[in-house]
């Protein structure tokens, strides 16, 4: 008998489904992995979003006379 129909046998049911991050979250590991790339991906845009808004106030306004630098 091969190390693969043992381990069938052991699991029963749960064979060839992904494991999960802990056993009582509904979550697994891929999923997991997805949701970090995704927020890190927004953070980024976020923080390409703020900086471009911060030098559209600082330089870009002030040179077209909205608002005054003191």
């Amino acid at each position: 008998m091969g190390e693969s129909k043992r381990r069938k046998e052991a699991l029963g049911e749960d064979y060839g489904k992904e494991s999960r991050i802990l056993p009582w979250l509904p979550f697994t590991k891929t999923q997991a992995s997805q949701f970090v790339a995704i927020t890190t991906k927004g953070a980024w845009i976020g923080i390409g979003l703020m900086v471009t808004a911060w030098f559209t106030v600082r330089f870009i306004g002030p040179a077209f006379g909205w608002w005054e630098v003191y």
